[in-house]
């Protein structure tokens, strides 16, 4: 075991010395970037999916955009396994080729049980996607020593704001979503061959912090035991609110081009919600840093709970009183910029305060609050279509808004956002 980690170790700081860190930090981005393009690539289409598959029934379009949690929660031990087992090197390049590959895929599907194995496979491959990554993210930030996650998870929202540009531009020119997809998989193809020789060895740190961590993993190299074990009230602060939030972001990825189009009923030149929410998204990851020095990280995330339930409400109560087309098209605009600005920074403060603040195992950890997170994205799906099959997607979205509220009480009374525990940690968090 020694001798492995010593080559780990060696392997790690050659990786680091050979290549400028802001090199490495830019490499690691344009990943994060594909991540978030291949995301809004298959978003921007669903209405095209949903009108092609004739779903008519909000309960039942639900029922097969739920295969994409599904394939998510599949995916939850298995991703704790492979980049403890593999290293997070090997498989965000396996698993951003898997992603793509997918969506391409999904392009081709003709037939609904397909569409759903197609989504399943998204599904998995969406989760070691965001495990590796966020690995890797945490990686650069101890080569760094100070917090960067943010920026990391902003180009995750450039990319998407880019796949929604495209999206938006393929529906206009009448591109069909193949060759749509056949674009993306060649863009994140390329990205892949230039930025994989700047990826970072996983630090070995986590198995050599102490004799107690190293019995553990020979126990339990796959994090299976970790995992199932108790995790710390950290590790489940957290994740309440990255339930929450992801409650949120699939109200937004999957359903805003439907808000738009059965609500606000405009037609495809003026169907922007999803365009607008993720350039917000975006603004606001690149912000968060700065939003950190001026008001601290729980002054942050209480403000961006805010911005979700305002936004929320001003779509779902302002959006359809006024007759005018434009009007409906900017007030239902301005609430998806708040939700899109109040998102923004949750994800990756809290991944953020895993790395800073958790004493488990990074991969394990990061497991961990994604599945704990992941219940949010389970039920979205089925929650969101069921509320509007029985009632409308307007109340759908008012319940979703009050859940930012929720964020904002467990923020302001948790102790895991406590700002005497953050500022004690500030010479490496900011």
């Amino acid at each position: 075991m020694d001798t492995f980690a010593a080559i780990k170790n060696k392997k790690c700081m050659n990786n680091q010395f050979t290549h400028p860190k802001e090199r490495i930090r830019f490499a690691i981005l344009t990943f994060f970037f594909a991540q978030g393009l291949c995301m809004s690539s298959w978003a921007s289409r669903i209405p095209d999916f949903k009108d092609v598959f004739a779903a008519n029934y909000a309960f039942y379009w639900g029922l097969i955009l739920f295969m994409i949690p599904v394939g998510k929660f599949v995916a939850i031990p298995l991703a704790g396994y492979l980049v403890s087992k593999l290293g997070s090197r090997s498989m965000v390049q396996v698993s951003i080729l898997g992603y793509a590959s997918s969506l391409l895929c999904i392009g081709l599907a003709h037939e609904v049980y397909l569409l759903g194995f197609l989504l399943f496979c998204f599904g998995v491959f969406w989760n070691l996607c965001d495990i590796s990554f966020n690995t890797q993210g945490i990686e650069v930030e101890r080569l760094y020593g100070k917090t960067i996650m943010a920026t990391f998870h902003g180009g995750w929202s450039l990319g998407a704001c880019a796949g929604a540009l495209i999206g938006f531009v393929m529906i206009l020119a009448g591109v069909s979503p193949i060759w749509h997809y056949t674009l993306i998989f060649i863009i994140i193809f390329i990205i892949v061959l230039s930025g994989r020789n700047y990826l970072q060895e996983s630090a070995p740190q986590e198995v050599e912090v102490s004799e107690t961590k190293e019995r553990n993993t020979a126990k339990a190299p796959n994090g299976f035991r970790l995992l199932f074990q108790k995790p710390e009230m950290l590790l489940l602060q957290l994740g309440l609110v990255g339930l929450f939030a992801l409650i949120v972001e699939s109200a937004m990825f999957d359903w805003s081009a439907v808000y738009f189009e059965s609500v606000v009923h405009v037609p495809k030149s003026l169907q922007i919600g999803f365009l607008v929410f993720m350039i917000m998204m975006a603004t606001g990851r690149f912000l968060t840093n700065y939003a950190y020095q001026l008001w601290g990280k729980r002054k942050v995330l209480q403000l961006a709970g805010s911005f979700i339930c305002i936004g929320f409400f001003v779509s779902a109560l302002l959006g359809g009183i006024f007759e005018s087309m434009a009007m409906k098209v900017i007030i239902n605009s301005l609430g998806f910029m708040l939700v899109g600005l109040g998102i923004s920074c949750i994800v990756p403060t809290l991944y953020s305060f895993v790395g800073a603040k958790s004493k488990t195992p990074v991969s394990i950890a990061l497991t961990i609050l994604s599945s704990i997170s992941f219940i949010g994205s389970l039920v979205a799906p089925l929650l969101i279509g069921a509320i509007s099959q029985a009632f409308d997607i307007r109340i759908a979205y008012m319940i979703i808004g009050i859940l930012g509220g929720c964020i904002v009480l467990i923020v302001s009374f948790s102790s895991a956002f406590n700002i005497q525990e953050s500022a004690g940690k500030s010479g490496h968090d900011q």
